[in-house]
């Protein structure tokens, strides 16, 4: 594996295709280029501009009773292993990115699997092992083994609640509209030290089941492409939230591993001093390598309504409300997005020691296409949610509505070239 990690999520990229998604590649040869390129594969443009690693979530059993996805790209194993095949006959490297849940799993809700509920720590932390290793073998079997395992995902407030929450109490089911229902929209900044030392105990006990199942698997096979193990929270502005979390994860008998992973989006996080700032302390905390492992920014904000084709009262909108994007010291334009990469890639570069290790751009391929939103009618019924649906983030993508590359790609691929 590179030691600079140049990722992109990917989970939804099958359903953007088979949903009519195409993409082309503008390269540097002007507009011409923009006439006459022909149609490509997203993960072969990627790999152009130096695309090295491909983070796909996984989900424990993300369908209804009768058989029918939870939507959002699916995330069930036949899709994951899929587009982590696409990427190794590449030559791409794959993260793969254990919710531990049967849908969205992040600082606002972690929920128990359907198969778990009921389940107390010592049988979840039976059933985190047992999960984490069944998939592994499945990987096995097909020849694909990831790089990078995340244990969890985004785990500033815990994990499989209730038993593994580290919030103050249970967030409202649903979110302001304001946040993004699919990624980091809990408050943790004071959350971590309000959870009593059971429940600190308990995410020790459940994500160190993850990564001995990652160890045991490795020493069973005789491994010898060695599969790192990365703990990621949202959040990567919040000092105090990183300090806090890890210093009692490892009080609790943590076990080791290889990488932290940061969330940071601009409109959430806070400035990219905090994020600097962040990550040279915990590198020199803790002394594990560092990726920010989602990132994205906006490059508009014109609206894709004409591209879902749904009505107004099913369509969620953009994430990247304007009351919040005013306060991001770049502008939404196809620029401001390739100027904000170019000084999150500096800050990251800049870590202590080079442990910072590079990144993954979120969702750089969600195009705006029908029936790839954030979830559908059975999700929302599975999460207790009435909707509405729809893509909230075509407009951070890395490429235009239409599946064009943006500038953006340009900085990611100067800077992987880079050594």
């Amino acid at each position: 594996m590179s030691d600079w990690i140049t990722g992109m999520d990917l989970s939804t990229l099958q359903a953007v295709e088979k949903n009519g998604g195409t993409f082309y590649d503008r390269s540097s040869d002007g507009e011409n280029a923009l006439r006459c390129a022909a149609a490509g594969d997203a993960m072969e443009i990627l790999q152009r501009y130096g695309m090295n690693l491909v983070r796909l979530r996984l989900w424990n059993d993300p369908f209804d009773a009768e058989g029918n996805s939870y939507g959002a790209g699916g995330g069930d194993i036949e899709t994951t292993l899929a587009l982590a095949k696409r990427a190794k006959n590449l030559g791409i490297g794959w993260l793969l990115d254990f919710h531990y849940s049967d849908f969205w799993a992040d600082p606002g809700k972690q929920r128990v699997p359907k198969a778990w509920r009921g389940m107390n720590a010592g049988e979840l932390t039976q059933a985190i092992y047992d999960f984490t290793m069944q998939v592994l073998k499945r990987c096995r079997e097909e020849d694909i083994l990831p790089q990078i395992v995340a244990v969890g995902n985004e785990l500033s407030n815990g994990l499989l609640w209730p038993l593994g929450q580290l919030t103050k109490e249970t967030p409202a089911p649903s979110l302001p509209v304001e946040m993004s229902p699919c990624s980091d929209s809990a408050d943790t900044e004071d959350a971590p030290d309000a959870a009593p030392d059971q429940a600190y105990r308990n995410v020790a006990s459940f994500v160190n089941a993850g990564i001995r199942a990652v160890r045991d698997f490795e020493n069973r096979i005789n491994a010898a492409q060695k599969i790192h193990s990365m703990l990621h929270l949202d959040n990567g502005g919040n000092n105090q939230l990183y300090r806090t979390w890890f210093d009692r994860y490892f009080a609790n008998g943590g076990e080791d591993f290889e990488y932290i992973g940061l969330s940071y989006y601009p409109f959430w996080h806070g400035s990219l001093d905090m994020l600097r700032d962040n990550m040279n302390d915990i590198a020199l905390r803790y002394g594990k390598k560092l990726v920010v492992a989602e990132v994205s920014m906006g490059f508009t904000m014109e609206d894709y309504a004409a591209y879902e084709k749904l009505e107004p009262q099913e369509r969620k909108g953009m994430a990247t409300k304007p009351k919040i994007v005013a306060a991001v010291p770049y502008p939404m334009t196809p620029q401001g997005q390739a100027d904000f990469m170019r000084d999150v890639i500096q800050v990251i570069r800049q870590v202590p020691n080079g442990l910072g290790k590079g990144f993954i751009y979120w969702e750089p391929a969600w195009l705006p296409v029908p029936n790839v939103g954030w979830a559908n009618a059975a999700s929302c019924e599975y999460i207790q949610e009435p909707g509405p649906y729809g893509n909230e983030w075509a407009n951070q993508a890395l490429f235009d509505y239409d599946g064009n590359t943006l500038p953006a790609l340009e900085v990611i691929r100067e800077y992987a070239q880079m050594r």
